[in-house]
């Protein structure tokens, strides 16, 4: 784990609060075992010492930071890009990636963190998860060994912040339909010129530098570029951000529209042909997607135990004593549980090499689909306060539409499983 992760904790690797029963105490070695309704399924005893302390390091910070500013920031849709820098002092931009200045945790230690931000808001993990899986994932994966000293260093510091343009206005899940199209300079050699639209880009208004996937005119075969803002004259390049969004609104969205941009040839990846680089990048933030709206479940679990134990209705009665909210809280409870430990054993096989993309697909598929539902059952428990944006439910309502549908929308998925099980193409 990287020094600025450890310089952190307080004091130790890991602060763990005694489990207490009728008023005792029992050490870790008592056989008296409890329920813990934040964790139902005991998920956390199967973490590593250093994933633990990771969760707790992005945990803190999250609540301490970034959950103050979330509200205002949701009203205004703004996003700071501070965000990124403060997330880079701690090392957890890029966390997976060994090596140029990033922290190298596992994989399942990655989606810990991503966890802790959604628990947030899913509009900061989106940011975040953009930056880190699918920038510097790409440049890491496919990128030449110039790239990768180039930017990885920078992007892991959030000092350079990263979009990728895969998805068009015409072509959402479809990519390889793209019609962004990318050919060689017909007057200065080592370049290429980039022309096409790209939408719904997270970062893209204030990223630096742009992973864009297009057709080589000549051959039609999908490639990745590395579109560094600085590189491209005026007029070539825009990125307009969308405005008035219901959803994500504490991040920035925008487009890409490249017209005649010249890239050089070194920023071509050099390898990876067709969706083969686009669906790896994807992959690897859609499973941070699968782990990370599990923590917007707890969230929303959380507020909505505390508001039913708090609220008095029908003869003075918390509405926690009523069977109908009981029934609410552990649906959600236990599928944020079975959601987790799905996610950690899905981790587990991707740090060995073993994670396959329908299992990927099946758990983003699921815990997303699952996550909506609940919170969205959870919210009626506040009645008409659910509409108050300050008891923070609504707003995460909205945000999980969103990550059901992007990375993948959920019958999408289930089509990948489909053809994975019946070995039908069902695409076409």
């Amino acid at each position: 784990m990287s020094r600025l992760l450890l310089r952190q904790l307080p004091g130790r690797v890991l602060a763990r609060a005694l489990p207490t029963h009728a008023g005792r105490t029992y050490s870790s070695s008592s056989p008296v075992a409890q329920f813990t309704w934040e964790d139902p399924l005991g998920s956390k005893n199967l973490l590593t010492e250093e994933e633990l302390a990771v969760s707790e390091t992005a945990e803190r910070y999250c609540q301490e930071r970034l959950l103050p500013r979330v509200l205002q920031a949701y009203r205004d849709e703004h996003y700071d890009p501070k965000i990124l820098l403060e997330m880079g002092e701690l090392g957890l931009l890029g966390a997976t990636i060994k090596g140029y200045g990033c922290a190298g945790v596992s994989n399942v230690a990655g989606a810990l963190i991503t966890r802790a931000v959604e628990r947030v808001d899913s509009g900061y993990r989106s940011g975040m998860s953009v930056q880190s899986s699918l920038v510097m994932g790409a440049i890491h994966d496919f990128g030449s060994e110039e790239l990768k000293e180039k930017y990885l260093p920078e992007l892991a510091k959030g000092r350079l912040i990263g979009a990728f343009g895969l998805t068009e206005p015409n072509h959402g899940s479809d990519p390889g339909s793209m019609e962004a199209v990318a050919r060689e300079h017909p007057q200065k050699k080592g370049y290429y010129l980039l022309n096409g639209s790209k939408t719904w880009i997270t970062n893209s208004p204030i990223a630096d530098v742009l992973v864009v996937w297009a057709k080589l005119q000549e051959t039609g075969k999908i490639r990745g570029f590395l579109v560094d803002r600085k590189q491209c004259p005026a007029g070539t390049l825009e990125t307009p951000a969308i405005k008035n969004k219901t959803g994500l609104r504490a991040s920035i969205t925008g487009m890409i529209h490249l017209q005649d941009c010249p890239v050089p040839k070194e920023n071509l990846f050099p390898e990876v042909e067709g969706l083969k680089g686009p669906f790896t990048c994807l992959n690897s933030a859609r499973y941070g997607i699968a782990l990370g709206v599990i923590g917007a479940l707890e969230d929303c679990i959380k507020r909505a135990r505390a508001y039913a134990l708090e609220r008095k209705q029908f003869k003075g009665n918390p509405l926690a004593k009523y069977q109908l909210i009981q029934k609410k809280l552990a649906d959600a409870a236990t599928d944020a549980a079975y959601g987790t430990l799905a996610a950690i054993q899905v981790g587990r096989l991707k740090d060995q090499g073993k994670a396959t993309p329908e299992m990927i697909s099946m758990i983003k598929r699921q815990n997303c689909d699952r996550v909506l539902y609940n919170a969205r059952i959870l919210q009626e428990i506040f009645g008409g306060n659910a509409v108050s944006d300050e008891y923070m439910i609504g707003r995460h309502v909205a945000n999980l539409y969103v990550t059901q549908t992007y990375e993948g929308q959920s019958d999408i998925h289930s089509l990948i499983l489909g053809r994975a099980i019946t070995g039908i193409q069902a695409f076409v």
